[in-house]
This record gives C-alpha cells, sequence and structure tokens, in this order.
C-alpha cells in the first residue's frame, strides 16, 4: 500500500473538477488530480458515427440498474475531461428566475441560497474560459451581464440562418447558442486556416475546437509543477479521521492495486452520481448512513432534465447544413400570460446519426436512403426543467452497483409535451412563409434513464444542514475539508444546459478555497 500526501485532491476532470483545477493550481499547492478513466485519443474513430454512436467506443461498460432493478448502460463517459469531451458545448447561463422560487406545472422549483448576482461575474470568467460565442441582448430572458461574450456568435450556415429569419417573422425571438468553441477565425490579427465545425454533439474532438474541460482545465492545470494527475485511478473510499470531522486520505484503486494517497482539503467531482455513490460507499461508524448523510439526503432529489428530440422532417425542403446548430428558442422559458407556468426551451441540436434519422422515418418515408432523409430533415433539442423529488436518488445494490431511482412519469412532463406542441404550432406558421415547409413529419425520442448528461442534484447545497448537503461554500455540513465542484450541489436544475454553471460554481468554490482554507 502506498500513502502520500498533497494539499488537495481533486476526484473527477469534468467541468467542475478541470475548471477548478486550473484556478487553483497557480497557488503553489500541491494538486493531486485523480480520473478514473484516461485521455481520449486523437484518432479517426473520433468522428466515426458507427464507433462513437452505435458502437459507444468511447462509454463506459458498467451496468447500472433503474427503480425497477432493470439493467441498463448509461450515457457516460470516464475520460479526462469527464463527459465535456462530449458535450455539446452549449454554454447557457442560468436565468434570474432560476434562483428563485418558481410555481410549475408540476410542482415548485425552489430558490437557490444565493442569487444570480452572487454568480453572475463567475458566470464572466467561465465564459471567458471557455471561448464562449454569443450575442447578448438577444434573448428575452438574458439576465444582465457585466461585459459582452467574448466572441460574437458563430457564423451560421445559409440553411440555419434562412431558418432564424423564418423564425424571428412569425413572432418569436430566436438568439444563437452560446457555444464554447475555439476557432482559429477568433483571431483575425492571426490569419489561420478557418475551423469548420461537423460532428459535434456526442463526439470528442480532435481538432480541440471545443472547448471542453481537458483542454481549457486539465491542460492548463498541468503546466505547473505542483499539479499531478493519475488516469486509470478510481476513488473507492474517502477516509475519515477517528472523530469523523476531516477526510484525511483517498482510497483508490490503480493498475490492480489499492493505494491510499493523505490529503489535507478534498475535492468532490465525479459527477452527481459517482460523487454521491462515493459518499455511500465511504461509510463509517462515525457516518454509518455514508459520509456527510446524516440528514440522509446524499443521492437524493436527482435531476437530469426532461428532455428529448423532435426531427422536423421536410421532404420539399433541402437542409444543406453540414453544422446546424445556429440558434434557441427561449420564449416559452418563463410564464407568460398565454402560459401561467414555464413551459422550457428549444434548441437546433447537431444531426443526429445515419440509423437513427432511417428509423425514426420508418412509418412515413419507408423508401428513402438515409443522406436522403439527413439532408430532409431539422434536428431540434427540447428541454423543460427537472424539478427536484425526494424519491428520485442515487443508491447502491445490495453488490455495491448503482441504483438510479427515477420517476419521470410524475415530473414536469406536462411543461415537455406543450413544448414539443410549441414547434409544431411553430411549423405550422413557417409553412405560411417558407411553402417548402407545408408538409413536415415529426417524429423523435425522449430522452430515457440512461441519458445522464445533464445529471445534477444529489448534494444539493443550502443554508440549513437539515435540508441540504453543503453550505453555500460547497463545503459538507458534516466534513471540515470536504468540498465539492460538479453540478451535484444544484437544489434545480432550471431548463438550460448546466456546464457553464458547474463551471461558474466551480471558480467561485475555487476562489473560497484560495482565500479562506489554503
Amino acid at each position: 500500500m502506498t500513502t502520500l500526501t498533497y494539499d488537495i485532491i481533486i476526484i473527477g476532470t469534468g467541468s467542475g473538477g478541470g475548471t477548478i483545477a486550473q484556478r487553483l493550481a497557480p497557488s503553489g499547492k500541491r494538486i493531486l488530480i485523480l480520473e478514473r478513466g484516461d485521455f481520449i485519443p486523437k484518432e479517426k474513430e473520433n468522428w466515426d458515427v458507427t464507433e462513437v454512436v452505435v458502437n459507444g467506443r468511447y462509454r463506459t461498460d458498467e451496468v447500472w440498474y433503474d427503480k425497477d432493478n432493470q439493467p441498463f448502460k448509461p450515457f457516460t463517459h470516464y475520460v479526462v475531461g469527464g463527459n465535456s469531451k462530449m458535450y455539446g458545448a452549449a454554454s447557457f447561463r442560468l436565468r434570474e428566475s432560476d434562483f428563485r422560487q418558481t410555481q410549475h406545472q408540476a410542482g415548485i422549483s425552489p430558490a437557490w441560497p444565493l442569487t444570480y448576482a452572487d454568480f453572475s461575474p463567475y458566470y464572466d470568467q467561465a465564459e471567458q474560459l471557455f471561448s464562449v460565442h454569443g450575442l447578448r441582448g438577444s434573448d428575452p430572458t438574458e439576465p444582465p451581464a457585466a461585459e459582452p461574450f467574448p466572441f460574437g456568435p458563430i457564423r451560421p450556415e445559409p440553411f440555419a440562418e434562412e431558418l432564424y429569419e423564418n423564425v424571428r417573422q412569425t413572432g418569436l425571438k430566436p438568439f444563437p447558442i452560446p457555444m464554447a468553441v475555439r476557432l482559429a477565425q477568433d483571431k483575425p490579427e492571426r490569419p489561420d486556416a478557418p475551423t469548420v465545425l461537423g460532428n459535434f454533439d456526442g463526439f470528442p474532438d480532435p481538432s480541440e475546437a471545443k472547448a471542453d474541460s481537458h483542454v481549457t482545465g486539465v491542460r492548463a492545470a498541468l503546466q505547473h509543477p505542483n499539479v499531478m494527475l493519475l488516469t486509470n485511478t478510481v476513488a473507492t473510499r474517502l477516509i475519515t479521521d477517528e472523530d469523523g470531522q476531516r477526510i484525511t486520505a483517498v482510497q483508490v484503486q490503480r493498475n490492480g492495486q489499492t493505494e491510499t494517497y493523505q490529503a489535507n482539503v478534498v475535492v468532490l467531482a465525479a459527477g452527481a452520481i459517482n460523487s454521491a455513490t462515493l459518499l455511500l460507499r465511504s461509510a463509517n461508524d462515525q457516518h454509518p448512513n455514508g459520509l456527510a448523510n446524516k440528514n440522509g439526503l446524499v443521492g437524493r432529489n436527482y435531476m437530469a432534465h426532461i428532455n428529448g428530440c423532435l426531427i422536423a422532417y421536410t421532404p420539399d425542403k433541402l437542409n444543406t447544413s453540414f453544422f446546424q446548430k445556429y440558434f434557441c428558442i427561449g420564449d416559452y422559458y418563463e410564464s407568460t400570460p398565454e402560459h401561467q407556468h414555464p413551459l422550457g426551451e428549444i434548441q437546433l441540436m447537431g444531426k443526429n446519426d445515419p440509423p437513427t434519422v432511417v428509423g425514426l422515418a420508418t412509418d412515413f418515408l419507408p423508401d428513402k436512403e438515409a443522406n436522403w432523409l439527413s439532408t430532409h430533415s431539422i434536428d431540434f433539442w427540447l428541454t423543460a426543467e427537472d424539478l427536484p423529488d425526494h424519491e428520485n436518488r442515487v443508491t447502491l445494490t445490495h453488490d455495491g452497483a448503482i441504483q438510479l431511482i427515477y420517476h419521470r412519469e410524475r415530473n414536469n412532463v406536462g411543461a415537455f409535451e406543450a413544448l414539443k406542441l410549441k414547434l409544431k404550432e411553430l411549423f405550422e406558421k413557417l409553412g405560411d412563409i417558407d411553402p417548402a415547409l407545408k408538409t413536415v413529419y415529426w417524429s423523435g425520442y425522449d430522452l430515457g434513464i440512461s441519458g445522464v448528461s445533464h445529471q445534477c442534484g444529489t448534494l444539493r447545497f443550502g443554508i440549513d444542514p437539515a435540508t441540504s448537503v453543503l453550505d453555500v461554500n460547497c463545503k459538507a455540513h458534516e466534513l471540515d475539508n470536504l468540498f465539492v465542484a460538479d453540478a451535484s450541489f444544484f437544489p434545480s436544475s432550471g431548463a438550460y444546459n448546466p456546464s457553464l454553471t458547474t463551471a461558474a460554481n466551480a471558480l467561485r468554490v475555487g476562489d473560497y478555497l484560495l482565500k479562506n482554507v489554503l
């Protein structure tokens, strides 16, 4: 057994772990970053649809269990950069209303213990770190910001730009999706070959134009000699002192061996699901139900958004877009005179893989091939808020496997279905503007239990130790030196992608550690 001591151990390298690592690295403190996976190699298979989507080349082979004890394989990735290596790079701020108590059709979205104003400066910093491209003032629900986006919106391809303008003609206010990308053409003073975006959502990016946590966070942290990264190293247990007040060490499995690394501060950033399970697996005499779990809330209030895809098949309209992920419709994000409760938001997304596009069109365009269908379809991603539910939880089976208990059917599904109707009603209006959109066939899919890319909420932060796991600085109420930097701190999910909020909070927690702990 190996025993080494570090000032800080960070567990996980996703949007939270990689971001807080680069923030803490200049401190000179001895920092150890643990990643259970490895680097994704830059290889031709990175953009191979069959390898990535169908064969799941970079996904975990783990088997989890649902509420009915049925096994499933989660869409999650244990790699350097975490799930951000595969994300679509949409980088939204939560809206001011997301930080306040909000009544939804299916229940209440609780207030956060902090306000948007507390996060705003860290959103500014996160947008800079991730080179976010966007356009201030284009979204009617956009929260205030001190600075413009670091870069203007991605230039749309002709089809996406035409659709954007037509949507505007219907009276809606679409806006460019804020995208975390690093493009060669962002620096006109240094001419270079322009970056052309292609396979993106769900794919690693060997060109590293996608600003994921590996290229923006981990790589920057490793430029400092005081920072060390161990890959293929699974944290299996957090060990406390005899009083159960402090974490003294992290136990790992590495190269088939058990090793132990001592730490003065531990930052947990393994993702909302694995962070919760690590605390549960670390139960001891002082914490018999799992670390930081005296109130029984560790793993509870799991959220992952109510979301899914709708594809508009347009036999009379040619979609020439190679990268169609351009705009978002946020007009239904908050309550309106027409809708008493919020519905959510609609985004253009990356093109679905050929087997999906063909399979979903079988009933109405059975004789069309994949290429024709792909160029006669428009892919949308719809998201409604996933409300926290005490019974939606991450727990362990009797033999220690992850079990995800999730009751989608009693959550905010009504808002999600109403959002689908809004999109279909929009296309009825678009057909009056562009006759080629008169004929539309609809199909799609809702994300099921295996879709965990927006996981959050299992270790909520708050003021009262009786109703939260973490305090407002994301320190565990029951442990003096355990901090959390992933999306598990969310008390509510909002309806926008969580990556930018996760990164902003990691910067906030990093600043707290630098000023008050280290």
